[in-house]
């Protein structure tokens, strides 16, 4: 990468400290197939050695970038390869203990989170899959930093709709047994069509079988300076806003390209992509929301909201794959309600309904992302809801996700509360009409006919 210039740099520094830009995080991919053994024992201890000794130094590393550049790195995270593929040669008939171990090495070595107790199912499920699945309501519920994830779909292999349905009720049970916690259990737990093997940002990363031994990925962040840089050009034509836009991405994510090649030179480890998603806070300033309403909207939700959600998304695209050799992830704009300031009041005014949202992950990064819903709120709508999402994804050739709190004992109208990234969320109505005859039909949603080209 070129060597940044006076103007980019002193831009750099308004970027962090007037507009909130940082880094969300710098992740480390370890492969863990080498682990996989024949007693649940051993493969936990191997597990636990193996992340210890790969990512010892991952938390030294992004501390010292961020005292010698200035930049904030918010977290420091790992992801791991799929554990129903490395587990399932144990024979056990539960999970936990994997979990466990991942959640220990975490603490040691001093990460935000860990991802992978993950599955993917998109076209049918083997026994350790299902017992994966079967696993992560206990795992979440005992375990402080261990993230989820299961793929239930894709464009080339349909939508597996036993796979779907079973989700449903993981995620309804994950709540149940985070009830004191306002069920954040299914907070850590994302189902994904189209899942991607090289996504930094949490529930859903996991290190991809196509992936090397170990990995370094950056996701960037900037909803603030994007809103900044719009508030310059108020009653402009699109095609401003979308060169302004462009132009932004651009320098944010060459910020992610600077500490990505940094991190990989230290810790001698190959640099994999930076994904330039704007990723929101709960914090006022860093709102995905801010910016649609910046455009001209009166909140997220307004008429008008898809279309300016699809310019954004694009012209970050546009601008931040200019900037960098290897973009990669999810790569665009998320829309999670909790995490979101802008989101969370667009949600409780009523300006922003699930059907909306549903609508906005046509063009979105990812989809349906840290909505709270009643508590009671039936294993089958959870499962119908997934489906819907799935189906978007898979038609559309991109990657869609699901991550529903059904909150236990909340009401349309109540908070739930998390706290730190994950924020806080009004609960959102749900479509109380049936659909548990559809959901229990099972089987697979055939591929559309898109998914032959070759």
């Amino acid at each position: 990468m070129a060597m940044l210039n006076q103007h980019e740099i002193l831009d750099t520094i308004k970027m962090i400290d007037q507009q909130k830009l940082d880094v969300r995080t710098i992740t480390m991919g370890i492969s863990l197939r080498s682990c996989a053994s024949d007693s649940m024992g051993k493969l936990c201890d191997k597990v636990y050695d193996h992340i210890c000794r790969t990512a010892k130094d991952l938390c030294r590393v992004g501390r010292d970038i961020e005292d010698e550049f200035g930049i904030p790195i918010v977290n420091k995270r790992i992801s791991v390869t799929p554990i129903a593929l490395i587990a399932e040669s144990t024979g056990a008939s539960d999970y936990n203990p994997v979990a466990r171990a991942l959640d220990r090495a975490a603490k040691e070595v001093g990460v935000n989170f860990i991802g992978g107790f993950s599955a993917l199912v998109h076209k049918g499920m083997t026994s350790g899959d299902k017992v994966l699945i079967n696993s992560i309501p206990e795992a979440l519920a005992t375990t402080e930093l261990v993230c989820s994830s299961v793929n239930v779909g894709t464009t080339r292999a349909g939508i597996n709709m036993d796979a779907v349905y079973e989700m449903g009720k993981t995620i309804k049970r994950a709540a149940e047994l985070t009830a004191e916690r306002d069920g954040i259990g299914a907070a850590k737990l994302v189902a994904f069509c189209n899942a991607v093997e090289d996504n930094p940002f949490m529930a859903g990363a996991f290190h991809g079988v196509g992936e090397a031994d170990s990995v370094i990925n950056v996701g960037v962040s900037g909803p603030g300076v994007v809103k900044s840089a719009l508030e310059q050009c108020k009653g402009q034509p699109f095609d401003v806003v979308a060169e302004t836009i462009k132009r932004t991405a651009f320098r944010v994510t060459r910020v992610g390209q600077l500490v990505a090649r940094e991190a990989s030179s230290r810790l001698n480890v190959p640099f994999g992509i930076v994904d330039l998603s704007l990723a929101p806070t709960p914090a006022v300033g860093d709102s995905v929301a801010r910016i649609l309403t910046e455009m001209g909207l009166e909140q997220a939700g307004a008429p008008g909201t898809t279309a300016a959600l699809a310019l954004l998304n694009d012209a970050v695209k546009k601008g931040g794959v200019m900037a960098s050799s290897h973009v990669g992830g999810l790569s665009g704009a998320f829309i999670p309600v909790s995490e979101d300031e802008g989101m969370i009041e667009a949600a409780a005014s009523g300006a922003l309904t699930l059907e909306k949202l549903e609508a906005m992950t046509c063009v979105c990064s990812v989809g349906l992302d840290m909505i709270a819903i009643p508590g009671d709120t039936s294993a089958e709508t959870i499962a119908a809801i997934l489906a819907d999402e799935a189906a978007i994804g898979m038609v559309n050739n991109k990657t869609t996700a699901v991550r529903l709190i059904p909150a236990p004992g909340k009401n349309v109208g109540d908070f739930v509360e998390f706290g730190g990234l994950l924020g806080r969320a009004p609960v959102m109505a749900v479509n109380t009409f049936g659909c548990a005859d559809f959901v229990r039909r099972g089987g697979r949603i055939p591929a559309p006919i898109h998914s032959l080209k070759n």
